[in-house]
This record gives structure tokens, sequence and C-alpha cells, in this order.
């Protein structure tokens, strides 16, 4: 995953104003890192609709910096968007995932019965569902475009997975899931405050499980995140 991609510190707005657009129309995109952002940004092509930005690592500084570039602008649709790790059964390295729902995966507490979820000791759900419909049109464009894609569950997790262990539990406790990555649950809960839909996409560089750092793919995967990018254009 991309533990391995430089944070950029300071969070980068987009150059150009979207001034006079209508607010339903502009997209918020949120990445962790400036290769995320970058790679995001070469597939829009300069379209002065979306608004991209590195926020940072971990669900505290996307949910931070979403709220604060909510704050700051009017938007329609906010997105959290990058590369993650995706469960081989259903998005297999260099295929992209598309949300159904993000989930805060180890959110929650360790119990002699084993997991429990923030949900299931009383403290509120940790689940916020994907736009409705936007999601399915997103997959659905993303397929007729040729690209291979996904969709489901993507978890929000604090530790990215590195065993077999892991992923199995993960699984289990989220059947149906497609892909983890650190953020989307952070994006999606800062936009559900403000009213506003949330979406989140992911290429995947790497198979949730084992750690094995010489198969990932984060080239493609950045490649795959332009690609997507750039049907974004038609479906937004």
């Amino acid at each position: 995953m991309k533990g391995d991609l430089s944070v950029n510190d300071n969070i980068q707005f987009r150059s150009g104003s979207a001034a006079g657009q209508d607010p339903a129309t502009r997209v918020l995109i949120v990445t962790a890192v400036a290769a995320e952002r970058e790679a995001i940004l070469r597939g829009l092509g300069g379209s002065a609709r979306f608004e991209v930005i590195a926020a940072g690592a971990g669900t505290a500084a996307a949910a931070a910096g979403t709220a604060a570039a909510l704050a700051a602008g009017a938007y329609g649709c906010v997105i959290s968007a990058g590369i993650g790790g995706g469960f081989p059964r259903c998005a297999p390295v260099g295929s992209l995932a598309v949300a159904s729902e993000m989930i805060a995966a180890d959110l929650g507490a360790e119990t002699p019965e084993g997991f429990r979820s923030a949900a299931e000791l009383g403290f509120g759900s940790n689940t916020v569902p994907a736009a409705h419909g936007t999601a399915e049109a997103l997959a659905a464009a993303l397929a007729a475009a040729g690209l291979p894609v996904s969709t489901g569950p993507v978890l929000t997790v604090s530790t990215a997975t590195g065993t077999a262990g892991t992923a199995a539990a993960l699984a289990a406790r989220h059947p149906g899931a497609v892909a983890e990555a650190m953020e989307g649950h952070g994006v999606a809960v800062a936009a559900q405050r403000f009213g506003i839909a949330a979406l989140e996409l992911r290429a995947i560089s790497n198979p949730v499980g084992p750690r094995d750092r010489a198969a990932w793919q984060i080239p493609a995967a950045l490649d795959a995140l332009a690609a997507a990018a750039a049907i974004l254009l038609e479906v937004l």
C-alpha cells in the first residue's frame, strides 16, 4: 500500500478557481499523498470542476483535510481516491475497486469473544454508504472503458494488513469486501457531516495479506488511478 510513498505534509489545493460554477457540479477528490494526487490530476486533464487535495495518510488526516476543504468551498460530491490493497478473490493487483460502503474495519475493541466493532459496542455506526446510484454508475463506466473493476465494501484500517491471518479475519467479518486502505471512512464521515455524498475509488497495488514489498505494483496502480480519473469526467 502507500506507506512507502512520501506524504505531503501540507494539503495541496488544485490550482484554478471554479468561481461561478454551480456548486452541485463541483467535486472534491481527497488523496493521501502527492503521487496519488498527481495521478488523479493527470487523468482529469485540467478540468476546473474538480478540486484535488493530498490530505495525508490515515483516517484523522483524511477527515481533517476533507472537513477543511468542505468548509472553504461548496461541492456536490466528495471522493476518497488512491491506491490500496485488494482482496485477491475479487480485486486483483492492477484492477480498480469502487466502494459500495466505507467501513472503519478496526474501530472497536478486542474482547474474550473476539473483535467487536464500534457499532456492536454501542458507539455508533462504523459504516458510511457510498452515494446511491453513483457508485454503480462509476463502476459500469469503468467496465465499459475496459478497465477491470469490482464493487463492494472498502475497509478503512489504521494498520495495513500484513499477515494471512489478519486478512482472513477481515474477510470473515466483512463478507464481500473488495479492498482496504487507510482514509476512506474518514473522508466519508467528514462528507456526511456536511450533508454531501461520498464515494471511494481505489487502484489495487498489492494483495491484502502477507506483506511482500517486492510484489507491489505502485507505478501500475497509479497509472490505473489516472485512467479511472479520466472516466470520472464522464460520470460526474
